[in-house]
């Protein structure tokens, strides 16, 4: 039997994608790549309008189908909900990329730890790494284990594998990255590596991708503090630089690898 061509490797033709917050910047970047593989995709937001408003580009765009649904990924009944509608209208889930998450309330005057509400701390926790898990007990319980495959990639960040330089805001627009978004981030990359130790006897994936920062019309201050620290001496380019990592770590391209934290960040973690 002649082995694979790449193109055959990559191609994600008859799956099904899951993509949590896949309406805009690297979560619609990730979408529309796991499309132009041939997938067909369902991305949430938590406004419905958003996420349909989304779909419905990505499938004039791509040609394949495309959905758009609500999900507070941080209520479990919104999730349970929303993976029996995705397995309802598209009839399984192959692939699940948890990208859902944010920074709650950052300003000037709490973010740091001394200054952090348990509030902001609660919420920020709660959308980045307790709803990567409410996603993913759910889409294995209903989609992957009854099927005995799936590749589960998470969204981490190098904020979850570094402690951030905060150098990089000084006399700049941007505050800084808070205590309970570096620990969310940090939890999401070890809660990678445990799952695949606990899912890969039911031929179930699952990697991490670590973003750096993605430039999106920052000040020429702030992009050259950041661009200092990265080898490659850049910030992230959207459109681009997911859409590779996203479907060699969803596709049978990577179908050896688990447990892995991938760094897109132009070498800043390298050193």
């Amino acid at each position: 039997m002649p082995s694979p061509t790449i193109h055959e490797l990559i191609d994600l033709t008859g799956q099904v994608a899951v993509i949590t917050g896949g309406a805009r910047n690297l979560g619609l970047d990730m979408a529309t790549a796991l499309a132009e593989a041939g997938a067909d995709v369902a991305i949430c937001s938590r406004t419905l309008d958003n996420a349909q408003t989304a779909a419905a580009a990505l499938a004039d765009d791509t040609g394949r189908r495309a959905v758009g649904y609500a999900c507070d990924v941080r209520d479990e009944d919104s999730v349970e909900a929303f993976v029996s509608a995705v397995i309802a209208d598209l009839g399984r889930i192959d692939i699940l990329v948890n990208n859902s998450g944010n920074v709650f309330q950052c300003t000037p005057d709490n973010h740091l730890v001394e200054d952090r509400p348990l509030e902001a701390w609660y919420e920020t926790v709660n959308t980045n790494l307790t709803g990567s898990f409410l996603m993913t007990k759910h889409v294995v319980a209903k989609a992957m284990k009854p099927a005995s495959r799936g590749s589960i990639v998470n969204i981490g960040s190098v904020a979850g594998m570094v402690g951030k330089d905060r150098r990089h805001y000084t006399n700049t627009e941007i505050v800084g990255c808070p205590i309970d978004y570096e620990a969310a981030k940090g939890g999401v990359i070890n809660m990678t590596r445990d799952l695949a130790c606990q899912l890969a006897a039911y031929n179930i994936r699952v990697n991490c991708i670590s973003p750096g920062g993605f430039w999106r019309n920052h000040s020429d201050q702030f992009t050259k503090q950041y661009s200092y620290s990265v080898p490659m001496k850049r910030m992230g380019v959207d459109g681009k630089e997911m859409k590779g990592a996203v479907v060699f770590l969803a596709s049978e391209a990577s179908s050896y690898v688990t447990g892995i934290n991938l760094p897109v960040d132009g070498g800043m973690t390298a050193w």
